[in-house]
């Protein structure tokens, strides 16, 4: 029986002999104390070199593989292995907790590192992406993620001269990051000709942005900035491990065994070779070095630790060594001497002193060693090794005596006999040799019996028997010496063994855990003086039983430290220490042990004690002879809170079974009813389960909760307020210290928390994400400023809370039991209580980590008979309240009781509410205040108790057990109701609230009915038996008992009430006559029992309702079944509704009608509205009759799950329900149409969105279903087929000529034009010009800067700052993929801050995720950059008021609304927006809270509270005939007035979240843009609209939207479409859909254009002017355009009518050809714009159109694989004279050659072909193709271009290219939106580049402008004109 107690002694860790060399870096450091740190397995180190002394953090869970120390050098960083590794920051003085990190790594942590005031760290995790974090590690919070490299990194170091820079090295790269916002940028470090890619090891960051770093063939690499600048070479002559920087210099470590000591400037000081050294071997490497003054740390590979002093530097000293690499399983104790011996796979064997800590000998044998033995003597060790052998040594100085090899496998165990003549030696073969130990070891015998690997051995004390154990667990026995098995038990029953290390045996049972494979325990080491027991184990846990140990699952004490399997565990000769040995970490471990009676001293020394202590689950507490559980808590700890449907799951379920049902058609729905319910009183308080959840406010009201609701009780007015902000049960209830604030915990999947104001009862805030199932306890603190939490998930987790900012602070696992109750020590605020089932916890906050103290039990106080179940503390003394229902006082130590009440009916004061039940109820919550003492009993009554004695009843419900019946009074406001809690009862509905009567009945009852004239009560009883009672004084007057099963309801006939209808669970009805008491009739037929019966008006038909959704009729009083068509159902006048089912009610079935039952339903008098309640707890309000599939209604939340019934009252004024399991009658007022306050409506609207659909528009569609293609995934534009350029086998050239030759020289490949002036390579390209706004599918995304000098907008990747003056812009081009949104910070402290989002990919964080750019527009440095989890990317985003808050809305499936603090960088809160499209989201513009979104067929009213988004969904059904719309725009006025626009032209107004009128008709059509302007309040609205002489698209609004203004642009558009308006002083600023930004005058209503672009693209077409600064272009939206660079500007447009391809000049630039996508081609006359000339001699589209350099032809290309001839001195005629035969695909580029002879032709099969020119004739000769000179170079093949071809374009193309006019440079444009700059020609492979990002996908032509001046690209997807500056060498 003893073992079922752990025992009372204890181990303490003392020494640990190793250092954890291998596989780490860098992890040794002295620390500000002068002390060393370092770790070893699960243990972090602290050695005191000067007492020699060490301290341990034992705060991990697995091997800690990484270490960093902070600046200050006081804490340490260390991580760790494992699935969920984690980080601890701790102290090394005190060697405790500050903080854990976790949750963000998977598999383990590579590396830490502090930055250099230690603020943040960052660390590095070992998953597949090896994941870089950044913590701000006091607050537990991840700053940022980013993948890291698809490599392991094994250094990172913060740059501690730049802030925000880090650098991190790994396998063959190294990357210079920068932190900004939440986002972490990496840039890889460029190796170019200086030095060898390859992989570099460690790394140290220096001034002036020098990065050194250790390579892996031993040189050093210096980088500046991101490029390498030298090489250091040969520093080491092999990898360089550790690089350690200091005041003097840097240190650097290699695997040569050098130290080297380098200055600050990196030149060498000196060189220390460890090899050389008295102390050194050959091989020895080093892993980290510390360079600190005088004094160098080394740790090497091999486990040793060495410090040097510099002017000593070939003495190093040895402070610590450990086993090398290789597992350790050999492990001895000396018989007489305080000694330990152990033998690795190292192949050594270490003798360690255990009173010195140190190695004191050291023998290298051959082979791997596998176990140790000391003989008695102490004077022989014998060692069996891994090969079969076994050696044995002379302990005095380790020579060999013999060495034997009998075995070939393994030799796993040996011990000597405790006579010392025998060694026994055990083997892997499964058997166990016996040697004679005087006979120089003959053999002796062998035993045989086992047949599996021999594990463990033990001799008997007279060392005549042997026991082994074997790996199948068999425990065998044998004779010695001769080895024969023993099989007679009773042989064996008195043999004293002299060791015990068995792991099998009776007086071993108890180790072994319940259930658990054999073989994980792998030592075990009795102590029988003691009677203790240690074993050692696979998980790294060393556990201590006590001895014997007969009973399985033993209680015990744990011990953790090693990481993996403890191999080995030793009690020392004289019991004093264990000795265990780690396999993996080969790491020793001494423990002191501390036996009982030293205990009560140790008390008062170590303050570690407390921790290292066991922290088991199942040690101490869990004494099996506690009293047993009262049976009121056993109920308590059964009850489960799970729920087959979760409230939270509702959406996403409705979308299935929506998506199963899209192709049922249904009738169009009736509308909602008019009337609304209000809730006005609630009959009930939770007491059954919850405890001390009542409170006075300090206005005196009182609070509590009930069901889903919180309620605020006026005791003054006996009326109650209500806090319905949550979906499900309350389970607990907290009330702030200071101010009037509640915190409530509810039920859920992910339950939340609400913290509410009692007085406005809004939230304050709302904390979930942390719990599972439900919250069943709060607390706050005593500031008031933190909140804890308990969860009922299965380890009921404990959060604390900063709950104002909604942030968790820590988190922790509380306890496999139910915890009750959880508190938090009001004088220190970092403690809390938790107290459960058998377990009280003390918890101390670290970090984000809760530790716990186990603390003595001072005394304990009979205080109640029975569970004490409240108490409440006062200033001086406590109240209790228990089950024995008596009120306690007591004194402040709990010494004597002052004072007691019970509970009584015989005390109840005149004024009470109610009636007791019974006597001293159980008291489950107490509080005190306003002079009385606040009682909530079990039986859910709340009682106050004057201090003199009376007491007064305020509030009551139901007790324990569910309430079914429910019935209204036929002519007064009273109800009764009966449950099964064996009570009848009638409640008063009128104003006074109170319950009138009770009456106890014999069993539970389901159902009760008033007759006619109120005079009687029937109710219906759980057993089949029935009863009539005097409704007034409840007595009985006749009772029934017919039926076995649940009488399911009970009607009175109307009229004079003559037959009684009684349905039963037995599926039958029995009909009674009341005058008579005879039972008249039965009705039969029923297939299932009975749910609800209703009569007729006349009394003869009854309407039934079974479980199986059957609907019957019967004809009374006989009870004949009748069979009645539907249509004359709705004719019949019934007497009551209360049925489900049928058609006038099969509207009221949800969606998702499988998951869930409509329980009951009520109609009122004048047949206009049913009320039903649900199985989700919902009471919804229907028109009645609910005809067609899923009506609309009005639905409200205040009872948990199961509404049991509803009814309204005789007038209808109220309606009543009754909650199955919550046990509250709720009464609700019924709220007549007309009569409304104007207040917030409770109702949510229906469940499916309006089948009406929202409405449409083209422009709205192409919104909605665009898809944002990233760049880097973007494929080609062109169908290209065939093998790209770079991967073509390149054919021999015949003409390969001789290197000198005196052959003429080449010709030019290209005709230069500045031939005179020196050719200038072109450097740089830098951007100038933008032509183009992305207006097709944006919004609101112009605005003005600095009072309207200055508008800001965006295409492309690009954001442009335009001046309106001088049409100068610049540009913010940090955005790497499409910009869609763009706002302006409107707050005056953050003036011109812009922020805008884009395009993405997946939220993976890295960085093609999307984010957030926040920018300042006049400098261009970006302030911050949000990486988002909104997949595809990022489609709104708007600043708050404070101009703080940014809020924005993703393109995700489920369009998720996120808030940042955008400085920081931090996520505040998320949440999925809605399933269909949100097209905008913007803030008030007074509130940091409040929002609107809007989108396809919504609107969405937010609030955010603490870090959890509130939203409500715009209410419709009040005005007549609204529906809900496509939403598009957003303004705001004052009052809370929202205004949103509309796909049909209308803007509707709203009042809070109700829509309460529309502006019809505003715009003819969609109004996409909504502009509040702040100064005024005017609001201005754009809209698409044809111009007519009245309207206009945009329009100026009063601040009501009652009166405007409208405004007509003047484009020529046939329709304008306006995408986005601004309004500035006296000017408005709009956007259009077709590209163009106007500026609208307010007085004369005159339009300046300010920026033009093409509407549609791609551009395909683009020429430059042969000689002055202009170029066209001509794209798919029909236009052909002329834009001047110098004045920055569109000259002239000319409408095709089709789209146009491609373009080009004559070269004297007085014609223009234009060839369409029709197959026409158009020649213009550039001066008068007429035509010259047209032709259409192909169907298919125009490629590419030329002009012979002569000016004779025209060349075109189409992409019908040929190219035509044309000659031009023919006249306008235009006769086709020839074309280019055998082209085998379509025509991409044309080039001319200089001397009109030859054409090129680059075709979409990846060749080019050379032709004649006029002829059309192939030119094949490649020595002929090689002496042409051309004229222009725009071909993308050829082998003067290999090179522009990159890696990576497998999906993707180059589109264009072009050569300079020089000659000497090349641009090419590529689908991935890259403009690139290569030399001319390029024919090797992947030349080198400049690179310019800018475009969307598809760059779709290039080209350069007379001079070389500047370069113009063309954009596919982004419709836009870049042009470019040429910066050009210097001469």
């Amino acid at each position: 029986m003893a073992a079922r107690s752990a025992p009372n002694c204890h181990l303490r860790l003392e020494w640990v002999y190793g250092y954890r060399g291998h596989q780490c870096r860098n992890n040794l450091y002295y620390t500000a104390a002068k002390e060393i740190v370092y770790f070893v397995a699960g243990v972090g180190v602290v050695y005191s070199p000067r007492e020699h002394r060490q301290k341990f953090y034992r705060g991990h869970s697995d091997d800690i593989i990484s270490l960093a120390l902070h600046p200050e050098r006081v804490l340490v960083a260390t991580g760790q292995v494992g699935k969920e590794p984690y980080i601890c920051v701790w102290d090394s003085y005190t060697v405790q907790t500050i903080s854990i990190l976790k949750d963000a790594h998977t598999h383990g942590i590579a590396c830490l590192a502090f930055d250099l005031d230690g603020q943040r760290l960052v660390s590095v995790g070992l998953d597949s992406k090896n994941a870089v974090c950044v913590w701000d590690w006091k607050r537990g919070k991840m700053l940022s993620m980013a993948p890291g490299h698809t490599d392991r990194i094994f250094d990172i170091s913060w740059d501690l001269y730049q802030p925000n820079k880090l650098v991190s090295c790994g396998v063959k790269h190294i990357k210079f990051w920068s932190l900004c916002g939440n986002a972490l940028t990496p840039k890889r470090g460029v190796f170019g000709k200086t030095g060898d890619l390859q992989t570099i090891l460690c790394l140290a960051c220096a001034r002036d942005e020098l990065t050194y770093s250790g390579a892996l063939n031993g040189d050093i690499y210096v980088w500046k900035g991101i490029n390498l600048i030298r090489t250091i070479q040969g520093a080491h002559t092999a990898g360089i491990f550790s690089m350690n920087a200091c005041e003097e210099g840097f240190a650097t470590g290699g695997r040569d065994g050098c130290i080297r000591l380098w200055d600050l400037t990196f030149k060498p000081i000196t060189v220390i070779d460890l090899r050389e050294t008295d102390q050194g071997y050959k091989g020895l490497s080093v892993r980290s070095v510390c360079w600190r003054g005088d004094h160098i740390l080394v740790g090497t590979q091999d486990s040793e630790i060495f410090e040097i002093v510099v002017h000593e530097r070939n003495k190093p000293f040895l402070i610590m060594q450990g086993h090398c690499e290789g597992e350790l399983w050999a492990l001895a104790v000396h018989p007489t001497k305080p000694l330990a011996v152990t033998g690795s796979d190292d192949r050594s064997v270490r003798i360690w002193s255990l009173i010195d800590h140190a190695l004191i000998a050291r023998c290298n044998m051959e082979e791997p060693i596998r176990c140790a033995a000391v003989n008695v003597d102490g004077i022989h060790l014998a060692l069996g090794m891994k090969d079969g052998s076994f050696t044995v040594l002379r302990v005095r100085d380790m020579t060999e005596v013999v060495h034997i090899k009998d075995r070939k496998e393994a030799i796993h165990e040996l011990k000597y006999s405790p006579d010392g003549t025998y060694l026994a030696v055990g083997c892997n073969d499964s058997s166990v040799d016996i040697y004679g130990v005087a006979q120089r070891y003959k053999k002796f015998g062998e035993c045989v019996g086992s047949l599996s690997f021999i594990t463990h051995l033990d001799w008997s004390s007279d060392s005549r028997y042997l026991q082994t154990n074997d790996g199948n667990g068999k425990r065998l026995f044998y004779r010695m010496p001769g080895g024969k098995e023993v099989t007679n038990k009773e042989e064996i029953k008195g043999v004293h063994w002299a060791s015990w290390t068995c792991v099998s045996g009776l007086e071993v049972n108890g180790i072994w855990p319940k259930y658990s494979d054999i073989n994980d325990i792998n030592s075990v080491d009795g102590n029988y003086i003691g009677q203790v027991l240690v074993t050692a184990d696979d998980y790294g846990i060393i556990k201590l039983f006590r001895y014997p140990c007969l009973r399985k699952g033993a209680k015990f004490k744990k011990y953790i430290g090693h990481s993996g399997h403890v191999t080995n565990i030793r009690w020392s000769h004289d019991y004093q220490w264990v000795i265990s040995i780690g396999g993996a970490d080969h790491s020793v471990f001494q423990w002191k042990f501390i036996p009982e009676r030293k205990l009560k001293d140790a008390l008062h020394i170590a303050p570690q004690e407390s921790l290292a202590d066991s922290n088991s689950d199942e040690s101490d507490s869990d004494l099996s002879d506690v009293p047993e559980l009262d049976s009121e808590i056993e109920q308590e700890t059964q009850l489960t809170y799970r729920r087959q449907v979760y409230k939270e799951d509702l959406p996403q379920l409705k979308e299935q079974y929506k998506e199963r049902q899209k192709g049922s058609t249904s009738k169009r729905r009736e509308r909602t009813p008019g009337n609304s319910l209000r809730l006005h009183f609630v009959h009930g308080y939770r007491g059954y389960d919850c405890r001390s959840n009542l409170f006075y406010t300090q206005i005196g009201e009182i609070v509590y909760h009930v069901a889903a609701v919180g309620v605020i009780y006026n005791r003054q007015q006996n009326t109650q307020r209500f806090y319905l902000g949550h979906d499900d049960d309350i389970l607990c209830l907290a009330l702030h210290p200071l101010k009037d604030y509640v915190a409530t915990g509810q039920v859920g999947r992910d339950p939340s928390i609400h913290i509410w104001d009692t007085e406005t009862i809004k939230p304050l805030s709302v904390l979930k994400g942390c719990h599972q199932y439900g919250v069943c306890a709060v607390d706050f603190s005593a500031d008031g400023k933190r909140l804890a939490s308990v969860g009922i998930d299965d380890s009921h987790t404990i959060v604390l809370w900063d709950w104002k900012k909604g942030e968790k602070l820590s988190v922790a696992r509380g306890s496999k039991d139910k915890i009750f109750v959880v508190k938090m020590n009001p004088y220190v605020p970092d403690k809390l209580i938790t107290a459960g089932i058998k377990h009280v916890k003390f918890w101390r906050r670290a970090g984000d980590v809760c530790i716990w103290r186990d603390v003595f039990l001072v005394k304990t106080v009979k205080a109640h008979d029975g569970p004490v179940f409240s108490m409440h503390a006062l200033e001086k003394g406590f109240v209790t309240g228990g089950k024995d229902g008596v009120v306690a006082l007591w004194d402040d130590s709990f010494e004597r009781c002052l004072k007691t009440y019970a509970i009584k009916r015989a005390a109840l004061a005149p004024g009470s509410k109610g009636l007791l039940l019974e006597d001293n109820p159980s008291i489950r919550a107490i509080s005190l205040g306003h002079g009385h003492i606040l009682v909530g009993t079990k039986n859910g009554e709340i009682l106050e108790v004057d201090k003199s004695g009376p007491i007064t009843l305020l509030v009551q419900g139901h007790m324990e057990g569910e309430v079914w019946g429910l019935a209204t009074h036929p002519y007064l406001p009273i109800c009764a109701t009966v449950s099964d809690d064996k009570t009848l009862r009638i409640w008063d509905l009128s104003p006074s609230h109170c319950m009138l009567a009770v009456r106890k009945l014999k069993k539970g009852g389901r159902c009760c009915c008033f007759s006619p004239d109120g005079k009687a009560l029937a109710v219906g009883l759980n057993d089949g038996s029935f009863l009539m009672a005097n409704a007034d004084t409840l007595e009985d007057l006749v009772s029934f008992h017919h039926r076995k099963d649940i009488i399911s309801d009970i009607r009175f006939s109307p009229g004079s009430g003559k037959y009684l209808a009684v349905a039963s669970h037995d599926s039958f009805i029995d009909i009674y006559n009341v005058m008579s008491s005879k039972r008249v009739g039965i009705c039969k037929g029923a297939t299932s029992y009975i749910t609800h019966v209703d009569w007729d008006i006349r009394g003869k038909l009854l309407q039934v309702n079974t479980g199986a959704k059957e609907q019957l009729f019967f004809e009374a009083p006989r009870g004949k079944k009748q069979t009645i068509p539907s249509v004359e159902v709705e004719k019949i006048c019934w007497a009551s509704w209360t049925s489900v089912l049928g058609l006038c009610c099969e509207g009221i079935w949800p969606v998702i009608g499988e998951v869930t039952d409509i329980t009951a339903s009520c109609l009122t008098s004048d047949k206009m509205v049913l009320a039903t309640g649900d199985d989700l707890g919902f009471v919804k309000l229907f028109r009645y009759p609910a005809k067609g599939k899923f009506g609309k209604f009005k639905r409200y939340v205040a009872h948990s799950t199961h509404v049991t019934n509803v009814r309204w009252t005789y007038d209808d004024s109220m309606l009543v329900t009754l909650g199955g399991a919550d046990m509250s009658l709720m009464v609700w007022t019924n709220e007549m149409e007309g009569y409304r306050e104007k207040r917030p409506c409770d109702s949510e609207e229906s469940d499916t969105d309006s089948e009406e659909d929202g409405g449409y528009d083209s422009d709205v569609t192409r919104e909605n279903e665009i898809s944002y293609t990233i760049r880097a995934l973007s494929t080609n534009i062109r169908p290209m087929f065939g093998v790209k350029p770079h991967l073509q086998q390149k054919e021999p050239s015949v003409d390969e000529r001789p290197p000198v030759s005196r052959a003429p020289p080449r010709p030019e490949k290209l005709q230069t034009n500045n031939v005179g002036k020196k050719k200038r390579p072109i450097e740089d390209l830098v951007l100038e010009l933008v032509f183009g706004y992305r207006g097709r599918d944006c919004r609101n995304n112009v605005h003005y800067l600095n009072d309207g000098d200055d508008i800001i907008y965006h295409t492309a990747s690009i954001g442009i700052l335009h001046n309106v003056a001088t049409g100068t812009q610049s540009f913010y081009q940090e955005h790497n993929d499409d910009i869609l949104c763009l706002t302006v910070n409107q707050h005056p402290k953050f003036i011109n801050v812009v922020a805008t989002g884009q395009v993405g990919d997946l939220a993976d964080m890295s960085a093609t995720a999307p984010s957030i750019h926040i920018w300042d527009a006049m400098n261009k440095q970006t302030l911050s950059i949000l990486r988002c989890y909104h997949s595809k990317g990022v489609c709104s985003v708007s600043f708050s008021a404070t101009g703080k808050l940014l809020l924005s809305v993703g393109l995700d499936p489920e369009h998720t609304i996120t808030i940042w603090r955008w400085q920081e960088g931090a996520k505040i809160a998320s949440r999925a927006g809605h399933n269909r499209r949100i097209f905008v989201a913007e803030f008030r513009p007074d509130s940091d809270s409040q929002f609107v979104s809007v989108g396809v067929k919504h609107v969405k009213f937010w609030t955010l509270a603490g870090r959890a988004l509130l939203s409500k969904k715009g209410l419709v059904s009040t005005l007549e005939d609204a529906r809900m719309q496509t939403m598009l725009a957003v303004a705001f006025g004052a009052n809370n007035l929202t205004f949103t626009g509309t796909i049909s032209g209308d803007v509707c107004v709203w009042k809070d979240h109700i829509l309460c009128r529309t502006v019809a008709r505003a715009h003819n059509g969609p109004v996409f843009a909504m502009f509040t302007t702040l100064r005024d309040g005017l609001i201005v609205t754009g809209g698409k609209e044809r111009p007519s002489r009245e309207g206009g698209a945009v329009k100026l609004w009063d601040q009501e939207l009652r009166r405007c203004r409208a405004f007509r642009l003047d484009t020529g558009q046939a329709t304008d479409c306006v995408r986005s308006v601004c309004r500035g002083k006296g000017k408005i600023l709009v956007g259009t859909r077709s590209a163009e930004i106007i500026e609208v005058g307010e007085k004369n209503a005159a339009c300046n254009i300010l920026v033009n672009g093409h509407v549609d693209g791609p551009i395909w077409g683009l020429v430059t002017h042969p000689s002055r600064d202009f170029f066209l272009s001509a794209a798919e939206d029909g236009t052909v355009r002329l834009w001047d660079i110098a004045d920055k500007k569109m000259l002239n447009k000319v409408n095709l009518g089709h789209a146009a391809r491609t373009v080009c000049y004559s070269p004297e630039g007085d014609m223009v050809a234009i060839g369409m996508k029709n197959g026409e081609f158009i020649i213009l006359l550039v001066s008068s714009l007429k035509i010259w000339g047209k032709k259409r001699d192909r169907r298919c589209s125009i490629h590419d159109i030329r002009f012979s350099p002569d000016s004779r032809f025209l060349a075109v290309g189409s992409s019908e694989n040929s190219v035509d001839f044309y000659d031009l001195t023919l006249g306008p005629t235009l006769s086709r004279i020839s074309y280019c035969r055998d082209i085998p695909s379509f025509v991409i580029q044309m080039d001319f050659s200089a001397d009109s002879r030859y054409l090129q032709v680059s075709t979409g099969c990846y060749k080019r072909h050379v032709y004649e020119v006029p002829s059309g004739k192939p030119v094949l000769d490649q020595a002929t193709m090689d002496r042409i000179t051309w004229a222009t170079w725009t071909s993308i093949l050829g082998d003067e271009v290999l090179g522009i071809w990159s890696r990576h374009a497998e999906k993707a193309n180059v589109n264009c290219a072009c050569v300079s006019h020089s000659g000497i440079s090349l641009v090419t444009g590529d689908d991935f939106g890259m403009v690139k700059l290569f030399d001319f020609p390029c024919p090797e492979k992947f030349a080198k580049h400049k690179r310019f990002l800018g475009h969307s996908p598809h760059v779709t032509n290039i080209r350069f402008t007379s001079g070389d001046r500047h370069v113009v690209s063309a954009g596919g997807d982004d419709c836009s004109l870049f042009v470019w500056k040429c910066v050009h060498m210097p001469h």
